[in-house]
């Protein structure tokens, strides 16, 4: 269960075991902490008290603070969550060994991977439908042996040395990726193409506040292993930026988000704006409710079908094992299709 509040005026407190939301004299929700899972605060003009995030920090349960636009910019945990000390330290020598190099290149070929298996899966419906399209995404699918095979063949003493050519060999790929996908794009979206920062089209804008959604979940699940999200190994070390997040998100995004929000647009779902051309309430409420529920589904995981959620929790835990010694190996998730 989780809890998402947007809107402005909207008080959250504690009430008997529960999370109240209360906007002036009227009740907008109640929720028990028993079944929490976390909280997700939208934009501004929402309030929480104190009393309240104690009981979340106590109950383990994060709040996470998302923009309008899906950004997320701050979240707020347990701080006892943050004092493996032991775990941090293998992260932070791993970057200049093997394991650093062992990692980044995990990260680069399971996204390379899924993007190839979401191409398969989107295929296989339309072999009778539409073959033409079907055998288009197919073709690009297959060029994910060419660049698996170009990433396991590149060679490097560190992260350093092999980042540049690990960044374009993903992006070269993410291109044939998305533009695989375009046809899938009902055209009255006018979609240009796959934009981040800044997009104005709707399609774009979904998938940038459903990133941001997983965004959340994804540094969670490195906080829980003891991990720190800012010590990434892919993406570069920058002030603020958390390098780790967003290595690990990389294996999810199709799996949780491309999947997910491709199929709603493709069913005829009519996205909601807002005067200023940015994302309407319910249109939001919608891919948080989406997004969380696809994390619950199943995929195969280990010889077994495990919820996803499961699954990035393990693929975190894995990291920490793996820098410490523990693991041989980090293989990357990769979805079936």
């Amino acid at each position: 269960m989780h809890l998402f509040v947007q809107e402005k005026g909207a008080f959250i407190a504690k009430h008997q075991g529960r999370l109240r939301v209360m906007k002036a004299k009227d009740r907008l929700n109640e929720v028990p902490l028993l079944h929490l899972q976390q909280v997700l605060i939208n934009g501004g003009g929402v309030s929480i008290s104190s009393d309240a995030i104690r009981a979340c920090a106590e109950e383990g349960i994060p709040i996470h603070f998302v923009s309008s636009n899906g950004t997320p910019h701050s979240s707020l945990y347990s701080a006892g969550l943050t004092g493996t000390v032991l775990t941090r330290r293998a992260q932070l020598r791993a970057y200049d060994g093997e394991a650093g190099l062992a990692l980044a290149r995990a990260f680069t070929l399971g996204k390379l991977q899924n993007q190839a298996n979401l191409l398969r899966y989107v295929a296989k419906y339309r072999k009778e439908a539409d073959p033409d399209l079907h055998a288009a995404l197919t073709v690009v699918a297959s060029e994910v042996v060419d660049s698996l095979q170009a990433v396991r063949d590149l060679q490097g003493v560190s992260v350093e040395a092999l980042r540049d050519r690990l960044m374009g060999i993903e992006g070269r790929y993410a291109a044939r990726y998305w533009g695989a996908l375009a046809p899938l794009v009902p055209a009255e979206l006018a979609w240009p193409g796959r934009e981040t920062q800044g997009a104005a089209d709707a399609f774009n804008q979904v998938l940038n506040y459903g990133y941001g959604v997983l965004y959340g979940q994804v540094e969670h699940a490195i906080i829980l292993a003891g991990l720190d999200p800012y010590a990434g190994l892919l993406h570069a070390d920058r002030p603020g930026k958390p390098s780790l997040v967003l290595d690990l998100i990389e294996e999810f995004r199709q799996a949780v988000v491309d999947r997910t929000l491709l199929g709603q647009v493709t069913r005829g779902w009519s996205i909601g704006r807002d005067e200023d051309g940015r994302l309407d309430a319910d249109t939001r409420e919608r891919i948080v409710t989406r997004v969380l529920e696809r994390l619950e589904s199943s995929e195969a995981y280990e010889g077994k079908r495990q919820p996803l959620r499961h699954i990035l929790q393990c693929q975190a835990r894995h990291i920490a094992t793996f820098v410490r010694g523990e693991r041989e190996a980090y293989q990357p998730f990769v979805m079936g299709w």
